[in-house]
């Protein structure tokens, strides 16, 4: 009887510690942890963590639109080049956690600084964590970089007349470009957005990703207004001065 109370025991009290194993997800500070060694990683090219974390059969989708196994992944972590330094910060960050999966969110600020010029730029990341055989790593992640407006470059009061008009998508689709002193406004249907010159005949709305130009034809007078959205151009054709 002693014996079989004892195997009992036992019997509970394996039961207990796997179970306590089990249930013993990964933390978030050991994810901010581990994410941040990583990018710790990135300035002097240290692939370790990079090999350590992802998962042999992650998918990596990068800012740039690329999506790259481990192999294309752990090879472009390379040194910076000589007059370059940086770094990279993670902020914002929300987590859920399971019991083998875990998601991390978060911003990613870079701070590069090449020969002595500062540049700044913000990426937001998602990360998922998978557990197998007791190990986190890191099976898919996915990375967008925050769209910033340019600056603000010198405008040309004296273009303006040649930008002034309405301008035709489609029948009952028109915008009014107006200029109200060194300003440009561009309006349709009562919505007035201001045009801020990056350079003196490309413009841009602040907050709105994409550029606003004027076409001039071959007699030097602007013919159409180009919203560039991503590289392709919808083009709005000139029908009043």
């Amino acid at each position: 009887m002693k014996f079989l109370a004892i195997l009992f025991i036992l019997f509970c009290g394996s039961n207990f510690v796997s179970t306590a194993e089990r249930d013993a997800a990964i933390t978030e500070a050991e994810l901010v942890r581990r994410t941040q060694e990583l990018y710790d990683a990135v300035v002097p090219g240290n692939q370790v963590p990079w090999k350590k974390y992802f998962a042999n059969d992650c998918i990596f989708a990068d800012e740039k639109g690329r999506t790259m196994d481990k192999t294309k992944l752990v090879a472009d972590i390379t040194p910076m080049p000589a007059g370059y330094s940086g770094a990279i910060k993670i902020e914002q960050v929300q987590s859920r956690i399971y019991d083998n999966v875990a998601v991390l969110s978060y911003d990613a600020n870079e701070k590069e600084t090449i020969f002595g010029q500062e540049l700044r730029a913000r990426y937001h990341v998602m990360d998922t964590w998978l557990r197998r055989d007791g190990n986190w790593q890191i099976i898919a992640s996915q990375a967008h970089r925050y769209y910033e407006d340019p600056a603000v470059g010198k405008t040309d009061p004296k273009k303006f007349p040649d930008f002034i008009g309405a301008y035709g998508l489609a029948p009952g689709q028109i915008r009014t470009v107006i200029a109200e002193g060194d300003s440009l406004f561009v309006e349709r249907s009562g919505k007035k957005d201001q045009l801020f010159p990056e350079a003196s005949e490309l413009f841009f709305r602040k907050g709105i990703e994409g550029r606003i130009l004027f076409r001039y034809d071959n007699n030097g007078k602007v013919d159409a207004l180009i919203d560039r959205r991503n590289n392709e151009d919808v083009v709005w054709r000139k029908v009043a001065n």
